[in-house]
């Protein structure tokens, strides 16, 4: 069974359909990694840096792999990119870019960013799980994820 219970995968997502979606191809694809979910760039902020809301033991267990919207409310992805990297205790944790932005000037940004991979969110519900469960191949049967990320 691919995955790790000891991995966390967060999304950062305000559509539920996605976020939905996401989870259903997560199923599909047998994966068994706990899912937590932020639906803005401010509230992925402050997961990420265990302030606010998710201050103190436990509230924001550090994630494994992050799924990051672009088109977000309040501060976007592009931003919550950059804190992530910019940050030495979260500059390890791997960054995909989910979103439906085709914009060279988008792809261009995230990688020089430092995502690790940026993948334009298919229109269809089939296109899209099929995105999905090739990137939960990659990252969580191929790829090996840091561990001990603090």
């Amino acid at each position: 069974m691919p995955g790790d219970m000891s991995q966390i995968i967060l999304i950062v997502e305000d559509s539920d359909d996605d976020y939905i979606a996401t989870v259903r191809a997560f199923k599909k694809a047998n994966l068994i990694n706990p899912v937590q979910r932020c639906t803005n760039g401010d509230q992925a902020i402050d997961y990420l840096l265990q302030r606010g809301e998710f201050s103190g033991p436990g509230k924001a267990p550090r994630p494994s792999i992050i799924l990051l919207d672009l088109n977000l409310p309040g501060t976007d992805g592009k931003e919550v990119l950059r804190v992530i990297k910019a940050d030495p205790d979260l500059q390890k944790i791997p960054v995909i870019v989910l979103t439906t932005s085709n914009s060279e000037q988008d792809i261009e940004h995230c990688y020089a960013a430092g995502a690790n991979s940026y993948v334009q969110k298919p229109v269809d519900l089939v296109g899209f799980i099929q995105s999905i469960a090739r990137l939960t191949d990659y990252w969580f049967n191929v790829s090996i994820l840091p561990k001990n990320i603090k």
